[in-house]
Parts: C-alpha cells; sequence; structure tokens
C-alpha cells in the first residue's frame, strides 16, 4: 500500500469515529473566541480582592504588634523612663573648726604654773585619745590631741629639765630638749583608740619630743621636751574634739 493509500485510509478510519462534523461547530468556536475576556473578568476581580484581603490582614497584624510609642510630655519632648533612686549615701561628717585668729588666741603662758583650761561641763566618762599630731608655725610648735569627745580635766606643769617618770613602772626618761611640760588628763586613755607612736621626735626648735610617760586607770599624762623656755598657750577646737598646745619659739 503507497503512502496516499496509507494516509486516506487513515482519514476515512478517524471520520468513522468522530462521526460527522457539526453544522454549528464555526459558530460555537466563533462564540468562545469572542466571549473569552468576558469570562475572564469575574477572576481578576477574585485576584484584586485577594490582595485587598492580604493588605488588611497585615495591616491589622502589623498594628496588632507594634511597640508601644514612648508617653510624651508638653513639648513633645520624650518622658525618660525612670531610673533606679540611688542608694542613699552618709552626709560627710562637720568640717572642722577653724582655727582662731592670733588675736583671738589666749596669751602664752611661761614658769612652772598649773593651769586649766576652761571647757563644756560633761557627764564623766573616759575619753579616748585617736591621733596626735605636731607642725611648725611661725613663732610657735604645735601639738593637736584629737580625742573622740572633749576631755575633761587637764593640768599643765611646766618644769626645769626634761626628766619624767615613767608610770606605772616609776622609772625615769629624759627628752630632748632643756625644759619640759607635763600634761596631765583625768578620765582618758591612749590605748583604745589610738594606735600611732607614742614617742614623736620632732627636731624643731621649739618643741623637741613629745612622749607618753603615763596610760593607766583613765589617766595620760603626755611629757614635751622644749628647747628654750617651757612658755605654751591650750584651747580647744571641735568637728573632731582636739586640744591645741603651742609652744613658743623665737619669731
Amino acid at each position: 500500500m503507497s503512502n496516499d493509500d496509507f494516509r486516506r485510509e487513515l482519514g476515512h478510519t478517524f471520520d468513522d469515529v468522530a462521526g460527522s462534523p457539526s453544522s454549528n461547530l464555526r459558530d460555537r468556536v466563533r462564540s468562545a473566541v469572542t466571549q473569552a475576556p468576558e469570562a475572564r473578568g469575574p477572576y481578576w476581580i477574585a485576584g484584586v480582592a485577594a490582595c485587598v484581603i492580604a493588605v488588611l490582614i497585615v495591616g491589622v497584624l502589623y498594628v496588632a504588634n507594634r511597640p508601644n510609642p514612648p508617653s510624651l510630655v508638653a513639648g513633645g519632648h520624650e518622658t525618660p523612663s525612670a531610673s533606679p533612686s540611688p542608694e542613699a549615701t552618709a552626709s560627710p561628717s562637720a568640717q572642722p573648726t577653724a582655727v582662731p585668729t592670733q588675736s583671738a588666741l589666749p596669751p602664752f603662758v611661761c614658769g612652772s604654773t598649773t593651769w586649766a583650761p576652761s571647757q563644756p561641763a560633761s557627764t564623766p566618762y573616759t575619753e579616748h585619745i585617736s591621733d596626735l599630731r605636731t607642725g611648725v608655725h611661725s613663732g610657735y610648735d604645735r601639738l593637736t590631741i584629737t580625742f573622740d569627745r572633749v576631755p575633761g580635766q587637764v593640768e599643765f606643769h611646766p618644769q626645769s629639765g626634761t626628766a619624767f617618770t615613767l608610770s606605772p613602772s616609776g622609772m625615769r626618761a629624759t627628752l630632748k630638749g632643756k625644759n619640759g611640760i607635763l600634761i596631765v588628763m583625768q578620765g582618758t586613755d591612749m590605748h583604745t583608740s589610738y594606735s600611732g607612736p607614742t614617742d614623736i621626735v620632732t627636731g624643731y626648735s621649739g618643741l623637741a619630743e613629745v612622749r607618753r610617760v603615763e596610760d593607766f586607770e583613765g589617766v595620760v599624762q603626755l611629757g614635751l621636751g622644749v628647747n628654750g623656755a617651757a612658755c605654751y598657750r591650750a584651747f580647744y577646737l571641735g568637728s573632731p574634739a582636739r586640744l591645741v598646745i603651742d609652744v613658743q619659739t623665737a619669731s
């Protein structure tokens, strides 16, 4: 069988299976082609609606999860967040009382006399010495004794020579200098709060040495070795409580 015969036979067979063509097939095809855009209209509208719904959902989620904005005060400035309150700190201690001017200081006293500086009345108790300091000034050398509060009775005994009796041992000690001043403080101790030296050699022109000669049963005695005459003045300062002894020197 030739190729042309085979094609004709195949065409007849296809026509037998498919049947004769419909008389309105052409009209149906034309109608489908012209109405196709109109059929796509509803699908386009549905797509737009889906996009709008998606945008609305995203907007709702954003609003629901948006962080709260900081509150504003008048003027449009942010209100700062509250910060932890700082721990309470202790107030500074009172500043030391200023040293009186030279014109307000008591006069120097010389010679073998006993002198007790005036001080506020108080109930008997034991004062604790906490510090001894020395210094050089024009016309005098200074010894400052610091207490926990103003001491009670204080006696000053100028003397010739620098030999002192140590108590309670009874031994003798000779300090540097030519003359001395014995300071006796009642109701006082120098071992509870004081940890500094008990024998201070200064090398000053007036106050040569300071030595503890007694600290026993509430009595403290300090011996001062002085170059030259044993002339001194004494006064109190507060905040903290201090007893100041100035030993006169040549101007």
